[in-house]
């Protein structure tokens, strides 16, 4: 990871990516940046900024996907004194406060095509007219634009403007999804704890080598917003030591990944000596009965608390209870109803804690 670019990374993927910004990052051409949402594609656009000759100006970000369209022309290009209800005064737009600098339009796929042209006319001429006015104002200013979207499709559905799409395509800059980049989910983790037990006041110390397993298996759909959240959220629930598998939430610990591994020992409680008869077996009987075997036994060692039972069979809830009632299992007659257990936070520290020894991170943005 080059020392230049604050972002936290050493997976090959976002390496490619660190590169393409130092090389592009002085120059003034415009820049497409692609990836699904969370993928921390504006911190990337900040690196740009922050690396160009640029940076000692104005950087300005508007999402084109917050405001109506029919506010969005005014934000961004301004507009004179009486040009609409409610315009008592001049007013400048985001393109002549960026001027000098750098603009950042997120979520350019949901720009209306009205201000497609006008975006257009910008990017080929660096000036436009503020709404209701009839003088052009040119600005210096580098656009960087960014989308979730595939706008290659847009294009061939005629929703985005074609050309348009090649005056925003000069650089584009793919940023790939946590899932893809797994390696560095030990870095990020690291990163954030550090800088959430200070801005917290906790004091987490790390995670154990399950939790870790089962976060790295985890397909993240919101990437690297979602981790940071999830973090946050573990931080201020745990409070101090160590996070376990068992403080993860169930979406996160009913991941393929599973801490507990079946091997032939394992099995060798419920089927010591099962040989095959010559007739052969009838496997999904089999099968079906070893899974009652497996649900009875958890959910009588939890007291038919299906949460618990749930928990130790590593499905979630609404799986276990399904299972039982497409089975029929039901709790024996003597088993009577317990009290409501006593909600408490605990925790069991494990012998080995994942420990990563990385730079401080507090003034880094990170992907």
């Amino acid at each position: 990871m080059s020392r230049l670019i604050p972002m936290i990374g050493n997976s090959a993927s976002i390496q490619n990516v660190f590169q393409l910004i130092e090389k592009i990052a002085d120059s003034d051409s415009t820049v497409l940046i692609t990836g699904e949402s969370g993928t921390g594609k504006e911190l990337i656009a900040r690196s740009i900024h922050s690396l160009s000759h640029r940076k000692h100006e104005s950087f300005i970000a508007i999402n084109c996907a917050a405001i109506p369209a029919d506010l969005l022309e005014s934000e961004l290009f301004g507009h004179v004194r009486g040009a609409f209800t409610g315009a008592i005064q001049n007013k400048a737009g985001r393109f002549e406060l960026a001027d000098g600098g750098t603009i950042f339009l997120d979520e350019i796929g949901d720009l209306a095509p009205l201000l497609q042209v006008k975006l257009l006319r910008v990017l080929q001429e660096r000036s436009f007219e503020p709404v209701g006015g009839t003088k052009s104002i040119h600005v210096d200013v580098r656009v960087i634009a960014a989308t979730n979207k595939n706008l290659t499709e847009l294009v061939k559905k005629n929703l985005f403007r074609e050309d348009l799409y090649y005056r925003l395509n000069v650089i584009p800059i793919e940023v790939p999804p946590l899932r893809e980049r797994k390696e560095d989910i030990p870095l990020l983790l690291d990163h954030y704890i550090k800088t959430l037990n200070i801005r917290k006041n906790k004091k987490i110390q790390g995670v154990t080598d399950q939790a870790l397993s089962a976060l790295i298996n985890y397909p993240w759909p919101g990437n690297i917003r979602e981790l940071e959240n999830l973090v946050e959220r573990m931080v201020i629930l745990k409070g101090e030591g160590v996070i376990d598998y068992a403080d993860l939430p169930q979406p996160y610990r009913s991941s393929s990944s599973h801490p507990a591994e079946v091997s032939h020992a394992m099995l060798e409680p419920f089927v010591p000596h099962f040989q095959f008869p010559e007739s052969g077996i009838d496997f999904n009987s089999v099968v079906d009965q070893f899974e009652n075997h497996l649900l009875l036994m958890a959910l009588e060692k939890t007291k038919w608390n299906r949460n618990q039972a749930a928990q130790l069979l590593g499905i979630n809830r609404t799986t276990l209870v399904e299972k039982l009632k497409k089975k029929g299992l039901k709790p024996a007659t003597s088993v009577v109803s317990q009290p409501k257990p006593q909600h408490h936070i605990s925790s069991v520290l494990p012998d080995r804690t994942h420990q990563i020894n990385i730079p401080q991170p507090d003034q880094n943005l990170e992907i």
